[in-house]
């Protein structure tokens, strides 16, 4: 769709400058994709952007139909989710072993002190008696 209230030229540099940051490849911005950033990217004002009704709505269709998110931020986010869900078993996993580590050591306090009980019955106070050899015949 061609606009009629700019010029042939000042279209195509919209044009090209939303292929760029929908793409992800920003030459004269940070590459969000806002409006701003897209006059920037044209190198227009932001009033002569305005006035280009047909490239905006083919950029909030764009938008409306894919969000506001880079490639680049898409990325992102979808390594922080993966991320948080790693997180998530890594912190499962732990509360698992610190349970067991927890019950290892009730048992092995429970073994220690049955050790310590056995210990003192079995202990005689007395004479301790040399047993030697027998001599052989």
């Amino acid at each position: 769709m061609t606009d009629t209230s700019v010029s042939t030229k000042t279209e195509d540099k919209l044009r090209a400058a939303m292929d760029r940051l929908l793409s992800g490849k920003p030459q004269h911005s940070d590459g969000r994709l806002t409006k701003n950033n897209l006059a920037l990217e044209a190198g227009v004002s932001p009033a002569t952007m305005f006035r280009a009704k047909a490239v905006l709505a083919d950029w909030d269709a764009h938008i409306d139909a894919h969000g506001s998110l880079t490639p680049g931020e898409a990325r992102r986010d979808a390594d922080i989710d993966d991320l948080r869900r790693q997180l998530a078993a890594a912190k499962r996993q732990i509360t698992e072993l610190n349970r067991r580590l927890t019950a290892a050591t009730t048992v092995i306090a429970s073994l220690h002190h049955d050790n310590q009980m056995l210990r003192t019955e079995h202990h005689v106070v007395g004479t301790v008696t040399e047993l030697l050899p027998r001599p052989r015949d």
